[in-house]
């Protein structure tokens, strides 16, 4: 029996749906009328692949309708969508040509069917960010303050004072939703059990990285994008560095394993112990960043904390 693949190029106004082989690009509206006339149709048509590209959170109402329909979706990365259209020999970029290419995506390529985040971590993953972006936000204001204009600087002290009152607000929100939530109440002592883990590391690992405790070491490393990767071809030998992964994780990851590297005996030792080997302090930091990813993995696998010493899971601006 053939196999039928398609490909959904999600814009902000309207869905362009394509099926490999067939010529024909479809448009409906990207609304919630839209949306139930796709997964209709797509249920009737019942595919092998629908390949959707992740378009910074646009596509999931559209996803996650299909995952409830039953129909296996596969979002995925931007960057690896474009250069398997390079790879193609498609350069040129419009809303239909990119169904197509995700249609033909399905079908080479045939991305991993992975079950998308349930509506309580697709909030929690938000909140995150928003705190991630009020920091950012705080970081610029108060840098402005010292460079701008003096007649300026009461305009960014109110700001800076609100988008603190706001962090702080965000702050509690983040615990109180941790905390209510069982799962992630037991998730992130944890991981606080672990010198150099704190709450908010704890809160991004549990809303940014649901794997962790669920794959083996290399794949998480390599998730996170804190694996070595090679550069050889025939006799040279390059020189390893790490590349991809998730962005979000490896800041906090680095912020941790800072923190760790002054309060937790071991990855201490292990970074001095690069150090004292003549390995490059940045070498040996991303491989103490491993290191702490490979206990906090082992600490989620078993289930067992790092110490039974009850820690504060108090958020600090």
């Amino acid at each position: 029996m053939a196999q039928t693949h398609v490909g959904i190029d999600v814009a902000k106004h309207h869905l362009d749906l394509a099926v490999w082989g067939a010529e024909d690009v479809d448009r409906l509206p990207h609304d919630q009328e839209g949306i139930e006339a796709l997964c209709y149709r797509l249920t009737a048509l019942a595919p092998d692949r629908i390949v959707v590209e992740a378009t910074g959170g646009r596509e999931m109402p559209l996803a996650t309708a299909l995952q409830a329909a039953g129909l296996p979706v596969a979002v995925v990365n931007p960057r690896q969508a474009r250069a398997f259209g390079r790879a193609s020999g498609q350069l040129a970029k419009t809303d239909r040509i990119d169904a197509r290419l995700l249609a033909r995506m399905a079908a080479v390529l045939q991305p991993p069917v992975r079950p998308l985040p349930d509506a309580d971590l697709r909030a929690l993953r938000a909140l995150v960010v928003r705190r991630r972006q009020v920091v950012a936000m705080c970081a610029q204001e108060k840098t402005r303050l010292d460079t701008t204009a003096a007649a300026m600087r009461p305009h960014i002290q109110a700001h800076l004072e609100w988008l603190q009152t706001e962090l702080a607000r965000l702050n509690r929100e983040l615990q109180d939703r941790l905390q209510s939530h069982t799962r992630w109440s037991g998730q992130t002592a944890l991981l606080c059990s672990v010198p150099g883990v704190g709450p908010v590391v704890a809160a991004v690992l549990v809303a940014e990285l649901p794997e962790l405790g669920q794959l083996s070491h290399r794949q998480l490393a390599a998730l996170v994008g804190v694996a070595p990767l090679n550069r050889d071809s025939g006799q040279l030998r390059g020189q390893r560095r790490i590349w991809g992964g998730r962005a979000s994780v490896r800041r906090i990851l680095y912020m941790a394993t800072m923190t760790a590297i002054c309060h937790n005996p071991p990855i201490r030792a292990f970074y001095r112990r690069l150090c004292a080997q003549g390995k490059p302090r940045k070498v040996a930091l991303v491989a103490a960043m491993r290191k702490l990813l490979t206990v906090l993995n082992a600490v989620m696998r078993d289930q067992v904390p790092w110490t039974t010493a009850p820690l504060s899971t108090t958020i600090h601006t």
